[in-house]
């Protein structure tokens, strides 16, 4: 299976634990990659820069029509719901916040997994909310392959939690190795 877009949600403890997935993350040029991580919308964000010093590819804040390509990171800004549009673009919204929070994991998985079936992966970290569980079930319903974060090396286990509750996950991985399972199911395919 070839995939073409990886989709990450995270919340509490999420910046270190990007930190550590970019870190061993490799096969940027394959995928476009989507970081949705719960942000408060009354300070400025250093995801981008932070991120940028852990790669060379490049690394875009979403506004609405940004188109999605391969090789790039795009984050969700804060304060806005970011959805993919099946013709590859982003639309943004600033409607209701979902298990309080606006961006929602939810929105964004749920989308992508409309708009890529099972040509995308996603990906559930820690957090202290229960977003993001619904939105990887749909992700795995429409045939997507879905990772959540072991529980037991998150820094919040709600959202981890709540992941494996919904999705019933293809892998609950410790954060340590979801960089590099994430390299070789995107260069080699899951091997059933």
């Amino acid at each position: 299976m070839d995939y073409d877009i990886l989709v990450i949600g995270a919340s509490a403890g999420g910046i270190d634990a990007l930190k550590q997935i970019f870190g061993s993350f490799k096969a940027y040029e394959k995928v476009a990659i989507i970081v949705i991580q719960h942000l408060s919308p009354n300070n400025p964000s250093y995801m981008g820069s932070i991120i940028s010093e852990l790669t060379h590819q490049q690394v875009i804040e979403i506004e609405d029509k940004t188109i999605l390509k391969r090789g790039r990171i795009y984050l969700v800004p804060p304060n806005y719901h970011a959805l993919v549009e099946k013709r590859g673009y982003f639309t943004l919204c600033v409607s209701e916040k979902i298990c309080f929070a606006r961006p929602s994991i939810d929105v964004t998985f749920e989308s992508v997994a409309d708009a890529f079936g099972c040509r995308c992966i996603g990906v559930l970290l820690t957090g202290a909310n229960q977003d993001g569980g619904r939105g990887l079930s749909t992700i795995r319903s429409n045939g997507g392959y879905t990772i959540v974060q072991d529980p037991a090396t998150a820094e919040a286990t709600e959202m981890p939690l709540a992941g494996i509750k919904y999705a019933n996950p293809h892998e609950v991985i410790a954060l340590i190795d979801i960089g590099k399972r994430l390299n070789d199911i995107i260069r080699h395919g899951v091997k059933k």
